[in-house]
């Protein structure tokens, strides 16, 4: 289902971008937000991971990264493009930036899902499991993908991001 799903996506997104070249209007190459062309490189990021291919993985995550900072700096106080900071600044290493940028997005939206997860991998990764279950209790009822994945990493699984 979800390889349906992703075909018909880039299939609408190929014929969506064609008719785009075609336009005579100056600027269609400026409708994606920083945001949405950093969420690109973080899928592109994840996809290399899963490859092994750490070294472009790490580019895209760079390139995600410096794209969030730009959008955080344009329209402050969004909490996705806060979550997507903390991840990206975790999977370049910089556990502790990654961390104020999670508590800045919980700030805005403590029961962000997106946030509680990475949060908690990320506490489960610096040994500080308490907090990882703390996070789990937020999500704890969401009845989502983020509280089993928070669970099975406390649990001593490999995270899937």
């Amino acid at each position: 289902m979800k390889k349906i799903i992703l075909t018909l996506s880039i299939a609408f997104f190929i014929t969506t971008n064609v008719y785009a070249a075609g336009s005579s209007s100056s600027g269609s190459s400026s409708t994606k937000t920083n945001y949405d062309k950093a969420v690109v490189h973080i899928k592109s990021a994840k996809k290399y991971e899963k490859k092994g291919k750490l070294e472009k993985a790490q580019k895209s995550y760079a390139k995600a990264q410096k794209l969030l900072i730009k959008s955080n700096e344009r329209k402050p106080g969004k909490a996705d493009t806060l979550n997507y900071l903390g991840f990206t600044t975790r999977k370049l290493g910089d556990f502790e930036n990654g961390e104020k940028y999670y508590l800045q997005g919980l700030a805005i939206d403590p029961k962000h899902k997106g946030i509680n997860e990475y949060l908690g991998e990320l506490y489960v990764a610096t040994n500080r499991h308490n907090l990882a279950v703390e996070r789990l209790e937020v999500l704890e009822g969401c009845n989502c993908e983020e509280y089993d994945q928070l669970k099975a990493v406390i649990a001593g699984e490999k995270s899937k991001y």
